[in-house]
């Protein structure tokens, strides 16, 4: 059990997301919005604010008739609950939900603590608004996948249940809940803010770490494969650089390789003085695909960490407007829905990401291309050259994916378009930003699946599996249990899918 207070941690966050850990709301938590509510609640009474008793957008030019003001909260849901497109995993739902609860809870947006109560029930009772990710231009926040959200908070709309996709009102009554009390501003509270683009972010930012894990392993299991000299990953040199990142990846390639009998010293063959060849037989130096892992996963590292600062920064932190300040008595009006934040995070990531992919196709085209490695039959074809095809169907795939995440990397942080009547008249695209970001790094689990199988391929083809590390040796059985080795072809993409669902759930 997680209980939400003062301030939530990514790791805590992630708990209750990645691990089923049920979430509390504190008394304190409670207390808090309690009072927010009921500040606002007498504070506006004789007072114009916005979305309170005005219209909305450039419509808060327009009074609000007193009786009208719930009606308004409505009217805005229901007209904003618009997007298209496919629905966000749960997963990302999920983790948006918890994003705007902990918003909520920091007693800054006036809002009844029935909202709080009832968000905590979805997340403890797995039930899942249908949002969709086509819809928010994230400046005003994430405002129509956030109504969509407010809608199943008002009992209608739709919800995935117990793997089902069904009407909100029919799950509240099995489910015996009751929807949230609309009093003051509810549905501007609920929907202005950034936590949907926020908390598919903090989705991204866990699949980009287990995802520069395995391609941390692939780049060790290759560097075995040709026997490479292991300077490149020495402490001595890396620490040359005054970057954490790349001291980071070169420690922890030194780690997994520890106990390799293959990886090689450089003084035990180029600095004995014995070698008189005119022309190296060997390579003095690898390609930089194995030369220079540290120097190009350690920029991912120093960017995944960053941005993990950012979204924890982002979770725990007031995203409405206005503001309700109960300890100075008033009512701020400006713009911290506004996610230029995380739109411009989701870029750094999805770049970083799709060099790490860019990375990986590199070495898998090595290892499938013999004239380069000059160890390997081509494609990595343990049947009969010329007959079998090995591994070259799937390095197709390989190599559009890559392309498409090169595409899918250009920035949507600087991708502007007014809207709103101009009221918005520059935004963030935040949204569309972690979207795209976390279909780079789905991409990038899908490279890294055709290179592990090449990889446990040339294993087998050289008759290394007992002289890899043990990290390695641990990889090639797991992919092993899937795939067995083939010299005869077959179809692929089974064990392609099956690789991938293995990488992203470990």
């Amino acid at each position: 059990m997680s209980t939400i207070n003062e301030y939530l941690s990514l790791e805590e966050f992630a708990g209750i997301v990645f691990k089923d850990k049920k979430v509390d709301v504190s008394d304190a938590v409670i207390s808090r919005v309690e009072a927010s509510f009921n500040f606002l609640k007498e504070f506006s009474g004789n007072k114009v604010i916005y979305g309170v008793n005005t219209g909305f957008g450039p419509m808060a030019q327009y009074r609000i008739k007193d009786e009208d003001r719930l009606q308004l909260q409505y009217n805005l849901i229901r007209s904003h609950s618009s997007g298209t497109g496919k629905p966000l995993s749960p997963v990302c739902v999920k983790s948006a939900i918890l994003a705007r609860l902990n918003t909520l809870s920091l007693g800054n947006s006036g809002v009844h603590p029935s909202v709080i109560h009832l968000m905590k029930e979805f997340i403890n009772r797995d039930i899942t608004p249908l949002i969709f990710e086509h819809g928010g231009v994230g400046a005003s926040g994430d405002l129509v996948q956030l109504a969509h959200l407010a809608l199943t908070l008002i009992g209608e709309g739709e919800v995935f249940y117990k793997g089902e996709r069904r009407a909100t009102k029919e799950v509240f009554e099995l489910e015996n809940l009751q929807p949230i009390n609309v009093e003051i501003r509810e549905g501007l509270a609920l929907m202005n803010g950034t936590s949907v683009m926020t908390g598919i972010g903090i989705v991204n930012v866990h699949n980009a770490e287990k995802v520069l894990d395995w391609a941390v392993k692939c780049s060790c299991a290759i560097n075995e494969i040709v026997q490479a000299y292991d300077d490149h990953l020495s402490a001595e040199l890396n620490n040359t650089k005054r970057h954490f990142g790349q001291q980071e990846i070169a420690k922890r390639m030194r780690e997994n390789l520890a106990d390799s009998t293959l990886v090689r010293k450089r003084e035990d063959h180029l600095y004995t003085g014995e070698n008189t060849e005119e022309v190296f037989k060997e390579k003095v130096q690898e390609y930089y695909s194995l030369r220079c892992v540290p120097q190009i996963l350690g920029p991912v590292l120093d960017t995944i960490n960053a941005v993990a600062d950012v979204m924890e920064n982002e979770i725990n932190s007031a995203n409405d407007n206005p503001i309700v300040d109960v300890k100075n008595q008033h009512v701020y009006h400006g713009g911290n829905f506004h996610g230029d934040y995380i739109s411009l995070e989701m870029d750094k990531l999805k770049l970083v990401v799709a060099k790490l992919t860019m990375l990986a196709e590199r070495q898998l085209n090595y290892l499938l291309n013999s004239k380069l490695n000059e160890i390997l039959p081509p494609f990595v074809n343990l049947g009969t050259l010329g007959f079998n095809f090995g591994m070259q169907g799937v390095q197709f795939t390989a190599t559009s994916t890559t392309a498409e995440s090169q595409m899918l990397s250009n920035s949507m942080y600087v991708h502007s378009i007014p809207n709103n009547n101009d009221n918005q008249d520059i935004v963030s695209m935040g949204t569309n930003a972690a979207v795209i970001t976390g279909k780079v790094i789905e991409n990038a689990f899908e490279v890294l699946a055709i290179e592990l199988i090449t990889i446990v391929q040339a294993i087998d083809a050289l008759g290394y599996k007992d002289q890899v590390s043990s990290v390695t040796r641990k990889m090639y059985d797991e992919v092993r249990n899937i795939i067995p080795e083939f010299k005869e072809d077959q179809v692929m993409y089974p064990f392609v899918q099956q690789v991938k669902d293995h990488l992203m759930a470990e």
